[in-house]
């Protein structure tokens, strides 16, 4: 699943960002019961790692000139949550950034 939320920052303030308020992506996951853990991985990468609903996913964001790109893998068994995750997403990571 892939989600890409625009931005007018540049991209030392999105990273200021997204690593003060990274608390805060918890409540990118419905029910508000995930754990999320995130590392960087480079300058422009913040790798994670989210347990929710008894299952582990990964996903990384990209910080870009124009956009935050949020990629989660979703296994099959979880697709049907996709629609609600991606919105969530979207308007989480607009306030996350704002």
């Amino acid at each position: 699943m892939r989600v890409a939320v625009p931005h007018s920052l540049d991209r030392a303030e999105v990273r200021r960002r997204l690593d003060t308020r990274r608390g805060d992506m918890t409540d990118f996951v419905p029910g508000g019961l995930a754990q999320i853990e995130t590392s960087w991985q480079s300058d422009d990468r913040m790798l994670m790692i989210i347990r929710a609903m008894g299952q582990e996913l990964t996903g990384h964001v990209d910080v870009e000139d124009t956009q935050v790109v949020f990629e989660i893998d979703l296994p099959p068994a979880l697709s049907f949550v996709e629609p609600m995750i991606s919105g969530t997403l979207e308007d989480k990571g607009r306030k996350l950034l704002s």
